[in-house]
């Protein structure tokens, strides 16, 4: 399967600069896929898409300050860093942006000392593995340090730095936003729950695996770098009821979706657990956990437009992008939304 499969051609004014006002204002296109249909909504219409007794699972990480710009000790040459895995014990996995000048035992320094990152491992693809030195609480100096990683097609700063939050957000970790779940507020949660929706929570700390481009031709050569996802016993026995029950599981984002899929492929039900994944997801890929997805409109040639083409088909999909672009529909992290029934 060839990534030139997955590329098309977008306007740049349609790459969403900054969020709308009010979240739930944005567009919602509809895609039945046993109809065959496109409806075109407002974010806050799929209150009417959504039935009594569904189960809406989302994603509660919370995006850390996670871009970091430090000095190399030894030279004091300029060195950006991006947190992206916490692997226990005061050690992260980092993308580092001048990675060549940084090899073993380089200690970069942020904040005049502040906090120390010492290299203990090189890995490909500019990842280094680094041990954090500080003193106090690594959260609070990261609340200081850091700044908000905005993917790189952002180019106008964000003056609020809760917008690039689901207003869920708990559990802190990712490298970047879900962002399916930007559009809902608080008020839509609370008229979601009225009508008998159960929300379920999930965690998936998003790192480089899921907005990492594709270089190579042959998408099945593309390895996915492994994400950290968390399901909680409760929440693994209230999906596996909702099967049992035929009850719709809607999945608000495809970080949701790579968690529950790949949970259930693992264990053959959902099971609670804290792990990795490195599920990739591409036409072909049967589905078993999910039913209905909610999601953005995403980068061409990405491993996000290969996941939602095989929840439905692709040609129905690029039909539906192609019906979004021709009616100025606003594209990736703050753009508009998309409900695949």
């Amino acid at each position: 399967m060839k990534l030139s499969e997955f590329d098309f051609n977008l306007p740049e004014e349609l790459i969403a600069q900054r969020p709308l006002d009010k979240r739930d204002t944005s567009r919602l296109m509809v895609l039945n896929r046993e109809k065959q249909t496109i409806e075109h909504k407002h974010f806050y219409d799929i209150i009417d898409y959504l039935q009594p007794g569904d189960i809406l699972v989302r994603n509660n990480t919370k995006v850390i300050p996670a871009r970091l710009f430090g000095i190399k000790e030894e030279t004091n040459g300029h060195v950006e860093v991006l947190l992206l895995k916490d692997l226990g014990d005061d050690t992260w996995e980092c993308l580092v942006g001048n990675a060549r000048i940084v090899k073993i035992d380089t200690v970069i320094t942020f904040g005049e000392g502040l906090l120390k990152a010492k290299c203990i491992k090189i890995k490909d693809e500019g990842i280094r593995v680094f041990k954090m030195i500080y003193t106090g609480i690594f959260f609070e100096i990261l609340d200081q340090l850091g700044t908000m990683p905005l993917p790189p097609y952002i180019k106008e700063k964000l003056n609020d730095q809760n917008r690039y939050q689901t207003v869920y957000a708990k559990i802190e970790g990712s490298a970047a936003a879900p962002t399916a779940g930007l559009h809902f507020t608080d008020e839509i949660i609370e008229k979601i729950k009225a009508k008998g929706i159960e929300i379920l929570d999930v965690t998936l700390h998003v790192g480089l695996g899921t907005f990492r481009p594709v270089k190579v031709d042959d998408i099945l050569d593309h390895h996915m770098h492994s994400e950290f996802y968390m399901i909680e016993p409760d929440v693994a026995k209230k999906l596996n009821q909702a099967k049992a029950n035929g009850q719709r599981i809607i999945a608000v984002g495809t970080t949701s979706t790579r968690t529950l899929e790949a949970n259930i492929k693992k264990y053959g039900k959902f099971t609670a657990t804290h792990e990795n994944t490195d599920i990739f997801i591409y036409p072909g890929y049967q589905y078993e956990a999910i039913d209905c997805l909610i999601t953005n409109f995403h980068l061409p040639k990405s491993t996000l437009l290969m996941l939602i083409s095989a929840f439905a088909s692709k040609e129905f999909i690029f039909k539906a992008y192609q019906e979004a672009i021709d009616k100025k529909y606003r594209f990736f992290s703050f753009g508009d939304s998309m409900f695949i029934i």
